[in-house]
């Protein structure tokens, strides 16, 4: 049975939804504009069988708290709410996973805050805007980009159905794996969830202006960086360039990997994750 256990934790920065599955150290998972419910997520699914993982819907994702301000969706902003949920909730420090723009947050997380933190681990991400890379597909010189810019304003729509959405979601996932035609072997869970408009039309600000590199230095935390050899969203350069300028990082290559090592080579994502919170 796949199904989390929705709570809402209320702070003093508001309320917000956090989903939470499994038993062990404790892991919490994010990403900057996906909303989560009990149905779960792949990547957060890959914690569960020996750790306590809790997932987190940042503000103006699912029932979170809402932005009262424009710069209350800012990646510093979500390091605050992530602060004050630890402290409520009653962990002295949890390891933050996150995987693409949930990754990004995590190499903020890190140089702010490694003293919240036991571990680091963060997935086809990078620490500056990656669309500077040609091999990048939000690059406007990449083959793809038309296309992908197409799907992300469609799912931005409000009145979508529910069909149309999945749909939709279902060619954007494509673009970022390998192996496109293995797409219903790889999600093959009932898992839905949705895009947070505001946070993404937030991010896509944030963006141009965000790097982070120089202050890598500042990651005190065993830190295991992943990346698919052909990763298109975050490509593997800028994991790189993190584990050159992180002091105790790792990095793997999934050498047959696009965007989702976690799915595309599960076994081998498992082991790795597995041998690095267990040298801890």
């Amino acid at each position: 049975m796949n199904t989390w256990e929705k709570n809402s934790i209320n702070t003093s920065r508001g309320t917000f939804e956090v989903f939470v599955k499994g038993e062990g150290m404790s892991i919490c998972v994010t990403h900057l504009y996906s909303s989560f419910n009990e149905s779960g997520d792949y990547f957060a699914d890959s914690f569960t069988h020996n750790h306590k993982v809790y997932l987190v819907n940042l503000r103006e994702s699912g029932g979170s708290e809402k932005a009262h301000e424009p710069y209350q969706l800012s990646m510093l902003e979500a390091l605050f709410d992530l602060e004050e949920i630890r402290e409520t909730i009653g962990i002295a420090k949890w390891t933050f996973a996150g995987h693409s723009t949930g990754g990004m947050l995590g190499i903020m997380y890190g140089i702010y805050f490694s003293d919240s933190l036991d571990s680091l681990l963060v997935i086809g991400a990078a620490a500056r805007d990656y669309t500077f890379s040609t091999n990048c597909i939000y690059n406007p010189d990449h083959p793809q980009f038309t296309r992908m810019q197409e799907l992300i304003e469609i799912l931005k729509q409000s009145g979508l159905s529910d069909q149309k959405r999945k749909d939709i979601s279902i060619e954007r996932t494509k673009l970022s794996l390998h192996q496109s035609a293995r797409y219903e072997q790889l999600f093959d869970k009932n898992i839905h969830k949705k895009m947070s408009a505001a946070r993404m039309n937030f991010f896509n600000r944030e963006l141009p202006i965000f790097d982070v590199t120089q202050k890598l230095k500042l990651i005190t935390v065993p830190t295991l960086i992943i990346c698919g050899k052909h990763d298109v969203q975050c490509p593997l350069q800028y994991s790189m360039e993190m584990k050159e300028n992180i002091f105790e990082s790792d990095l793997v290559i999934f050498r047959e990997s696009n965007h989702y090592p976690f799915l595309e080579e599960k076994q081998l994502f498992q082991a790795e994750i597995d041998k690095f919170l267990k040298g801890l």
